[in-house]
């Protein structure tokens, strides 16, 4: 253990310095002087974004996921949009929180063009159940969304015999 020590210090130091300067720029910016920053900090967060710093707020699919998130607990409600949705509406309106129009039904959503078929899917990525049932990505074995009549919005854990049979993601920016 202790020949690790330095090592592990020497790691969390060299993350640990440029964190915290950045935090220490981000806190000198005025109150005043905050609109006529505005363009400077897109300027850095898409230098971020291109040194491979993702963020959620950059990600659709991830926006939209968090976006769902927050409708949990909400009831079934065939062709709703808000405050109860079916599953097509809970993915349309997720996306739309995000930036992104989606069709509205499942079948309009299969036939759009802004869906690429993927085979390793990841959070947020459309997860359909044949042709008729549409939920959100979460990771392998769940998936979140407005599943049937009398249950709510929430996670789903699928398995034998109700798994997903495709997955998309969304394209965006073209």
């Amino acid at each position: 253990m202790s020949r690790l020590r330095p090592r592990v210090t020497k790691a969390l130091t060299a993350v640990a310095i440029p964190v915290g300067m950045a935090a220490a720029f981000a806190f000198q910016i005025p109150a005043a002087s905050a609109a006529s920053a505005a363009p400077a900090r897109a300027v850095v967060a898409a230098q971020a974004t291109a040194a491979g710093a993702t963020r959620y707020r950059d990600v659709p699919r991830l926006r939209a996921y968090r976006w769902a998130l927050t409708q949990k607990g909400h009831p079934y409600v065939w062709g709703g949009t808000g405050p109860g949705y079916d599953c097509s509406g809970l993915v349309m309106m997720a996306y739309r929180h995000a930036g992104i129009s989606l069709p509205r039904t499942t079948f309009g959503m299969l036939a759009s063009p802004l869906l690429v078929r993927v085979i390793h899917p990841r959070m947020g990525d459309l997860a359909f159940y044949g042709t008729g049932h549409v939920e959100l990505f979460r990771r392998w074995g769940y998936t979140f969304g407005a599943h049937d009549y009398g249950t709510t919005v929430g996670l789903i854990h699928y398995g034998w015999g109700w798994r997903p049979t495709a997955f998309y993601r969304v394209r965006f920016g073209r």
